[in-house]
């Protein structure tokens, strides 16, 4: 089976459309939108926004220059745009992201390189979130 972009398990022209990931090979280059159901990998180069249902991998040699909207994304190569995810962001060590990202979860390997502003929807422990611990009351003396 072929493991490049558009690949599926079956030959018949009826099949359902793939739901494995399927890649953009480092000699591929897009220049407009990539809109879909499913999930990608990129290896090669992008340079437009990027709207998937699924997952969205920047792999090592990947560089995406655009907004991306996805259900989970792991940045390892460039990314320089705004990121929105209904799922975790991961970018590992090595990556090198610009620009805001808005996620319920996020995190960030030592050896990346991150500019840019994080709207994540989570809660932060008492102490963190900026609220004044409670106050214990003093001991009576007798």
């Amino acid at each position: 089976m072929s493991r490049g972009f558009g690949a599926t398990k079956s030959n018949s022209r009826n099949a359902e459309p793939s739901s494995e990931l399927q890649v953009l090979g480092r000699s591929i280059r897009v220049r407009g939108r990539v809109t879909g159901d499913g999930s990608i990998r990129l290896e090669g180069e992008v340079e437009g926004d990027v709207n998937v249902t699924g997952q969205f991998d920047v792999g090592g040699t990947g560089t995406l220059v655009g907004n991306l909207s996805a259900g989970h994304v792991t940045v390892e190569g460039v990314l320089q745009g705004s990121v929105e995810s209904s799922g975790p962001v991961h970018i590992r060590a090595g990556a090198r992201v610009v620009g805001d990202i808005s996620t319920t979860e996020f995190s960030l390997e030592e050896g990346a390189s991150y500019r840019g502003r994080i709207d994540a929807a989570f809660e932060l422990p008492d102490g963190l979130n900026g609220a004044p611990k409670e106050a214990k009351p003093a001991a009576r003396r007798r």
